[in-house]
């Protein structure tokens, strides 16, 4: 505001002073073409909201041959302002004219060439252009330039905003992703204690009952089943000693300050890299961060043999030609039979129980099924938090398999599970099909 009060200033000064010629030459009272002057150059104030109006006074004012100034600063404007440029080039071209029609008419009578158009006609014209281009062409070229690097800025700091509320966001989506992993974390290592402990101890449970009831009758066995508990004890800290060394193994590091930037980016890519490798159901536990160590498919005979140990008669029959399979798949396999078991062994003492393992190419089908109680109804007498089922289902959901579990017609409860590997199956898709042209051939 002070600028442009300034600059009105000194073009009403200007004004007035070329007032007083046009007021001699058009024979008006002098006073008269001061006050012109005066209001034709206040009006440079109003430059910045109505460019337009202030160039069209210039224009308007050039045959009396005052408001350089004015003409001067409102191309600028009008050249640095959001005018459409056809609309500044127009403009600009009709003052360039009026001074180049003016300052020519104005040389021949300085120099009195009224009637001479002949000879020096070209040295008026070369005169008047050169006026013409030092007054019109540096305020709209500065003017085109300003514009040009105020639009640039601009468009950077749109660019800048747009950045930060994008990390913002990153930022944002990334304390939820850590959120959700701490949440999935405690899930796991609450099924993970209770795949450990649950089956342990309930066969501890059902020895310590086996011992109690022959102590006096048969020391021989109640010295066998007491060597048992000791054993399944030992497994159980074993196990818990392995996942507790896992945990403290995985904790962080000592926390430094990290820009904005960086943790949202790498907590953007390690989440798309566990979603991708979670998919493909290989590589470290998604959700622990860590490749938890666990028991395989090798370890099901002496899971067996445990429960045959503790009484319970079971059948274990395996389908298919036996290989190999991703760790995770083999882990969730071998709860399933675990935990299966366990609920066997709490709610359905001394029924028979069947597994089938059924090895399908690139998945694993697991089947326990067990029948009605020898003791009706009542169980052993174990504390069941409900969450077994739950358990296996997420395991195998979480390699995108199927689980199915329910009471049979018989009376008995069966559980199954048909769990993929995918690693073998991108392996089957990636290797040549060397029985296409035969198939072909016989179609």
């Amino acid at each position: 505001m002070v600028l442009d009060i300034m600059l009105g200033v000194a073009s009403a000064a200007e004004c007035a002073v070329e007032g007083v010629g046009f007021a001699h030459d058009a024979r008006i009272p002098v006073a008269l073409g001061v006050v012109i002057g005066l209001i034709v150059g206040s009006t440079l104030v109003l430059r910045r909201r109505w460019a337009i109006a202030v160039v069209l006074i210039s224009i308007a004012v050039t045959p009396a041959e005052m408001g350089l100034l004015l003409g001067v600063v409102g191309l600028y404007t009008l050249a640095a302002s959001e005018v459409p440029r056809r609309i500044s080039a127009v403009l600009a071209g009709m003052s360039g004219a009026g001074t180049f029609l003016v300052t020519m008419i104005r040389f021949r009578q300085d120099n009195n060439l009224q009637d001479d158009w002949g000879s020096a006609a070209w040295e008026a014209a070369l005169f008047s252009l050169t006026i013409t281009l030092a007054v019109t062409a540096p305020p709209v070229l500065l003017g085109l330039y300003v514009r040009a690097r105020r639009r640039l800025v601009e468009s950077l700091r749109e660019r800048a905003d747009g950045l930060e509320r994008e990390l913002s966001l990153l930022a944002e989506r990334a304390e939820e992703r850590a959120e959700w992993a701490r949440g999935e974390e405690r899930t796991r290592i609450a099924r993970e204690m209770h795949d450990v402990v649950a089956h342990r101890v309930s066969l501890m449970v059902v020895h310590a009952a086996a011992l109690q009831a022959v102590a006096l009758k048969d020391p021989e066995k109640a010295s066998k089943n007491a060597a048992l508990v000791g054993d399944m004890g030992r497994q159980a800290l074993t196990e818990l000693r392995q996942m507790l060394g896992v945990l403290r193994s995985g904790g962080p590091a000592e926390e430094k300050p990290v820009p904005l930037a960086s943790v949202a980016v790498a907590a953007s890519a390690a989440a798309e890299a566990a979603t991708a490798s979670a998919a493909e159901g290989t590589g470290p536990d998604v959700r622990a961060g860590v490749d938890v160590g666990g028991p395989r498919l090798a370890e099901l005979e002496a899971l067996v043999g445990q429960s045959r140990a503790a009484g319970m008669a079971v059948e274990l029959s395996v389908e298919g030609e036996e290989r190999r399979y991703a760790a995770r798949v083999e882990q969730t396999a071998y709860r399933v039979v675990q935990e299966a078991l366990t609920n066997v062994h709490k709610h359905a003492p001394g029924a028979r129980t069947r597994i089938r393992l059924a090895h399908r190419g690139a998945e694993i089908a697991v089947l326990v099924e067990n029948g009605p109680s020898e003791r009706g109804a009542a169980d052993a007498g174990l504390p069941s938090g409900g969450n077994g089922l739950v358990g296996m289902k997420e395991r195998v959901s979480t390699l995108g398999g199927g689980f199915v579990s329910g009471p049979t017609d018989a009376g008995g409860f069966r559980v199954s599970a048909v769990i993929p590997d995918r690693t073998r199956q991108s392996a089957d898709r990636a290797r040549p099909d060397t029985d296409a042209p035969d198939r072909a051939r016989s179609a």
